[in-house]
């Protein structure tokens, strides 16, 4: 076996998911009947903050992307990008999933089951709009939670962290694009003046002030401790912005969701099924590919991984607060954990049938 896949205590330096990260469907839970209940009571205020935009971005949202993207960029190390070819085989099957699969996987699964088999149970001035949001939250592969789930499953470290900086290196250039083909093959007028302001601000921008702050924290003797604490106290702030950004999205939602509850339920079904699809086509192809399972397992969760927070800064830039497209992506946000930790725990039981074919 080419790659060495025990961890020293050194190595193992992927953070594991802390308690409000497992809990992070009971968060968003609770900030939907929070944001429902205030959309309700304080319509003026919601209307307040939805009018607070420059160019079509809306600047409290702007905040709080930035907020919950930056900390997440600042764990990224480009420089490891030279370990690409250490672990080949599982990059390209996952580069292969995350780009060449899943953003299409996701929008047939949208076509079939918003303008098919849910057509009737959903309304119809919002198909398009919720097949866009599916579209978006596709479209890119997860930044930051994948960290945890390469723990979780014994994932080689060095893998994990190449794929992710390559991942975050193509999705500068292949977002918009992406995007805008599958909107345009769906049928759904595409912003691009929008679009690309998306991507400089909540993608561009981020990367940059990230591994500025990273080099700065770097250029000092105890960086390893700098940057350890420095995410360690950021970890709270990011989250909090995830759930408040939840919080105004169903203020503005909120009358659509008690009107048509199922809404959340349908959306979902598209998603779990691209989830899984993805996660075991990457499995099965490293299996295939002979590649060690310390790096399979990761790759399987990557591969099936989506980059939720730059979705809904996309979803609200291009589409609104009250939009379809913006509710589909934080569906996406609320069985985040659950169905991931679902995989990760069919990775692990799986591992002696995966390496039967090993020797």
């Amino acid at each position: 076996m080419s790659v060495q896949c025990e961890i020293t205590a050194k190595q193992a330096s992927v953070e594991s998911m802390g308690f409000f990260e497992r809990y992070l469907t009971l968060w968003v839970f609770l900030c939907i009947i929070v944001g429902i209940a205030l959309g309700h009571f304080l319509p003026d205020t919601f209307q307040t903050v939805a009018n607070m935009e420059i160019a079509k971005v809306n600047l409290p949202v702007a905040v709080l992307i930035w907020l919950m993207i930056i900390p997440m960029l600042l764990k990224i190390d480009f420089g490891a990008l030279h370990h690409v070819k250490e672990h080949w085989k599982g990059i390209g099957v996952t580069l292969f999933v995350n780009w060449a699969v899943k953003p299409f996987s996701m929008a047939l699964l949208a076509w079939l089951f918003i303008r098919g088999f849910f057509s009737e149970w959903l309304p119809a001035e919002q198909h398009d709009s919720y097949i866009a949001g599916l579209i978006l939250l596709a479209a890119a592969p997860c930044t930051a939670m994948v960290f945890v789930w390469s723990n979780l499953t014994k994932g080689e470290p060095h893998f994990t962290l190449t794929q992710v900086a390559l991942n975050d290196t193509i999705m500068i250039f292949a977002f918009a694009p992406i995007v805008g083909l599958l909107l345009g093959i769906s049928a759904i007028t595409v912003p691009w003046d929008t679009l690309f302001l998306s991507v400089l601000i909540y993608i561009v921008l981020p990367v940059v002030i990230a591994q500025l702050w990273r080099r700065t924290i770097f250029s000092r003797s105890d960086h390893d401790v700098l940057l350890t604490t420095t995410l360690k106290r950021l970890q709270p702030v990011s989250l909090a912005a995830l759930l408040l950004t939840i919080v105004l999205l169903f203020g503005f939602q909120g009358e659509q969701i008690l009107a048509q509850p199922l809404i959340i339920v349908l959306l979902a079904v598209p998603i779990l099924i691209q989830v899984y699809f993805n996660s075991g086509l990457a499995y099965l192809l490293n299996r295939k590919f002979k590649v060690a399972h310390c790096v399979a397992g990761p790759s399987a969760l990557i591969g099936a991984s989506n980059f939720f927070e730059l979705a809904v800064a996309a979803a609200i830039s291009l589409f609104g607060f009250q939009s379809g497209a913006a509710l589909a992506t934080v569906v996406g946000v609320l069985i985040e954990v659950p169905v991931m930790l679902s995989v990760v725990k069919i990775v692990n039981r799986s591992k002696t049938w995966y390496e039967q074919t090993q020797a």
